[in-house]
């Protein structure tokens, strides 16, 4: 195998090719810097958030085909994994995550103690959740904490402090997560079931919809809330009505449960995310300039 193709593989492995990941985590983190920031944030905090976040979700990726190294060559969607095949060895894998983990690290030592102590345990989460699926009937809910953590870590890093409105905001991404991740498991709901992973989608049966629609429902409602807890203006309440917008049409996609358009809905949940950003964003920079 050439340098260049062992590379490739790299990549694959890190899901590079497959940015969905990575902006469903970076959206939330922007929120929580935004708000923190109330609309202007610390240039050196942003561009270390971003970065850091492709770093974490990349090495989150390494973990989890790592510890679905045995079960991914039994589910169609994930059986041409690099780990799952073999071109990638476990060791290499583990290599790949730690050297990802210590350069995420090493970006925010510059940081404040309290955002040091807290990526402390967002690296706990990253690496324990692929383990989940074995034992906890809703893993997708410990993955919204996990996913949720860049919030703190943002306020910390801009402010030194962590407010109410951050504990509201991880609970609005963490029915999010909740939602959309669940989406994605229904894609996966017949393999899962032959191999005995635990999911949301098998969890919640044939209220799987109904429990989707009322996560995303309760996400609006917070995200609602703190608008009014901030003081916010029509452009955040617009984008919070465009994202309502989205998330019916998500409701036509799933409401017959094809796969396809299960994984559709799935991926459009980067426009739902993108939607609440330009609404927070745009919201700050009419008050600033008015």
């Amino acid at each position: 195998m050439t340098f260049a193709q062992r590379l490739g593989h790299y990549r694959k492995l890190m899901r590079l090719d497959k940015p969905i990941g990575i902006l469903l985590l970076l959206w939330p983190t922007l929120w929580g810097l935004w708000l923190a920031a109330e609309g202007v944030p610390d240039i050196t905090i942003l561009v270390i958030f971003v970065l850091g976040t492709v770093l974490m979700r990349s090495a989150g990726c390494v973990v989890n085909d790592y510890a679905d190294r045995n079960i991914d060559p039994h589910v169609t969607r994930t059986k041409n994994r690099p780990l799952a095949t073999g071109v990638v060895s476990s060791k290499e894998a583990l290599l790949l995550a730690a050297g990802l983990s210590l350069c995420a690290f090493l970006l925010i030592l510059p940081l404040n103690r309290l955002t040091l102590e807290l990526a402390v345990f967002a690296l706990f989460l990253a690496a324990s959740y692929p383990f989940t699926k074995r034992f906890f009937a809703m893993p997708q809910a410990y993955l919204g904490v996990a996913f949720s953590f860049g919030i703190p870590m943002a306020f910390a890093a801009q402010t030194g402090e962590l407010p109410l409105i951050v504990w509201l905001l991880m609970a609005a991404n963490l029915l999010w997560v909740i939602a959309y991740d669940t989406e994605y498991a229904m894609v996966d709901r017949a393999d899962d079931l032959k191999i005995g992973i635990k999911t949301s989608a098998i969890t919640f049966g044939r209220f799987d919809v109904a429990g989707i629609m009322l996560c995303h429902a309760l996400f609006l409602g917070i995200m609602a809330g703190i608008g009014l807890m901030q003081k916010l203006g029509i452009a955040y309440y617009a984008g919070l009505i465009a994202a309502a917008g989205l998330i019916a049409y998500q409701y036509r996609l799933i409401h017959e449960r094809e796969p396809a358009c299960c994984f559709k809905a799935f991926l459009h949940n980067n426009w739902v995310g993108a939607v609440v950003f330009a609404g927070i964003a745009l919201d700050y920079l009419i008050e600033t300039t008015s």
